[in-house]
């Protein structure tokens, strides 16, 4: 078994560390940890990866989030008379709509006026700035950043760089596409239905869809669904439950 870490946030007392196992090219379970230095954080993550996988836990077919629910399906009309017409099939109720999530701005320029300030200040050139994002997203160029979320967590990480950062060490931002299957995953492991999901996610964080969050506010949530995991880890979804 493959251990790795990963400081996916860092601000002032606060650091955020995710730790994966894996076997071979599969991907056996991963876990948060928070604490005051990197080095706790990782051991607090360590510990709940450990204690998770030694549950053995099973992932529900479905995802506690899809948030959506399925319409009724309407009963099947009793035959009517030869003599009267077909009454009409009832039509299933609209669900109300949701607050759709905000859409991503199309000037990207002023967050890339930011982003080259902020380059300065730490003093990081072209060659500094192709290491990091290389590391940080799989490609050198900053041009290829084709999505406003990767690049908005690219500009919140360089703002809290120190000037002189090194860009081979510099903790990386979390992608939202990692945030989201580290959500699944923890959904899974607690075995909640959707309807359970979408309580808390209304209860903690006042939305009914993950894309109404930000990455911070996503990363908040899966700290929230850590903390049930180690709040009541009988009430996960192991085998032989079903």
């Amino acid at each position: 078994m493959l251990l790795q870490a990963q400081l996916v946030h860092a601000e002032s007392g606060r650091r955020v560390v995710l730790v994966s196992a894996h076997e071979g090219q599969r991907l056996l379970g991963s876990a948060l940890g928070e604490a005051a230095d990197a080095e706790q954080a990782e051991e607090r993550a360590l510990q709940r990866l450990l204690q998770r996988l030694g549950q053995a836990q099973k992932a529900p077919e479905q995802s506690a989030l899809e948030l959506s629910a399925p319409e009724p399906t309407p009963p099947a009309p009793s035959a009517p008379p030869a003599s009267a017409p077909p009454p009409s099939e009832p039509q299933p109720s609209a669900p109300e709509p949701s607050e759709p999530p905000p859409l991503d701005p199309e000037d990207w320029s002023s967050e890339l006026s930011r982003l080259e300030l902020q380059l300065q200040r730490i003093g990081w050139g072209r060659q500094e700035e192709g290491i990091y994002l290389q590391r940080a997203f799989g490609h050198a160029s900053r041009s290829r950043i084709t999505t406003y979320n990767d690049l908005a967590g690219y500009l919140r990480s360089v703002e809290g760089f120190a000037p002189g950062t090194d860009p081979a060490s510099a903790p990386v931002p979390l992608r939202r596409r990692d945030l989201l299957s580290q959500c699944d995953q923890l959904l899974a492991q607690l075995g909640w239905e959707a309807a359970r999901g979408r309580s808390f996610l209304a209860e903690h964080l006042g939305a009914s869809s993950r894309s109404q969050l930000s990455d911070a506010q996503l990363l908040a949530f899966n700290m929230l669904l850590e903390g049930e995991l180690i709040r009541d880890p009988a009430d996960c979804h192991t085998p032989g439950e079903d």
